[in-house]
């Protein structure tokens, strides 16, 4: 458990290491799947990219899941080609899809054939409209500066990206912090799963996000303010 007492947004799982902590997160993403296929026909998967989550979609590959009654899809994604290694479509395709069950879930990318997000958004927001909503549950990392998915701050659409009123459900997204345009899920659709699990690592992240809970100019507090449910935080020093 944390030192201090959490904020009441949060619920706290704490590991030693990111190796022990990423199965304990797998059991609760799972076991929030299972329970979503028992109650509908489809259940929903929202998950990020980046280097720490490689570990828990290990983990999660090895669950007896019924994949293919999920769908999987991503809380934001880098405009690259798909395969490309900085898209997170590759990351979790290469360490989860492939491993759990291949060619069995259905994924839906934050991805087009196009030159620009702001080109391809007609049919990335095809693709998430599609989807049976809410999100059953969202895997979301957080950075440094308090961004979540791709809602960094000074991000060009962030103020419509973290409208709690806002319909559109997915929008572009260009950060002086982001190497390349983004595609992202916004605020209302992130914060609406039935189940939202944050996963972060070190001092400076757990810091950020405990100030998070307060400071209004941090994107993740605009979800911690939002949520329809109290995050489940995994965190390892």
């Amino acid at each position: 458990m944390p030192d201090s007492v959490p904020p009441p947004a949060l619920r706290w799982h704490t590991r030693a290491t990111l190796t022990a902590l990423a199965p304990v997160l797998a059991d609760a993403v799972a076991g929030t799947l299972r329970h979503a296929l028992a109650r509908r026909d489809r259940a929903t998967l929202a998950l990020s990219g980046g280097t720490t989550p490689g570990p828990f979609l290990a983990a999660l590959a090895t669950h007896a899941l019924d994949w293919p009654r999920l769908i999987v899809t991503l809380a934001d994604e880098r405009w690259v080609p798909a395969g490309h290694p900085r898209a997170n479509a590759t990351l979790v395709r290469d360490i989860l899809m492939k491993r759990a069950a291949p060619g069995a879930a259905r994924f839906v990318p934050l991805y087009a054939a196009a030159a620009t997000p702001e080109d391809g958004l007609a049919a990335v927001r095809a693709g998430i409209d599609a989807l049976p909503l809410p999100l059953d549950a969202v895997v979301l990392g957080m950075g440094d500066d308090g961004h979540i998915a791709s809602l960094f701050p000074g991000g060009d659409h962030l103020a419509a990206a973290l409208d709690p009123h806002a319909s559109a459900r997915v929008l572009p997204m260009r950060a002086p912090a982001a190497a390349e345009p983004r595609m992202t899920l916004t605020l209302p659709l992130l914060a609406g799963a039935r189940s939202v699990f944050l996963l972060i690592t070190g001092a400076t992240k757990r810091a950020m996000l405990e100030r998070g809970v307060d400071d209004v100019r941090l994107p993740v507090h605009a979800l911690l303010a939002q949520a329809r449910t109290p995050i489940a935080v995994y965190w390892a020093p």
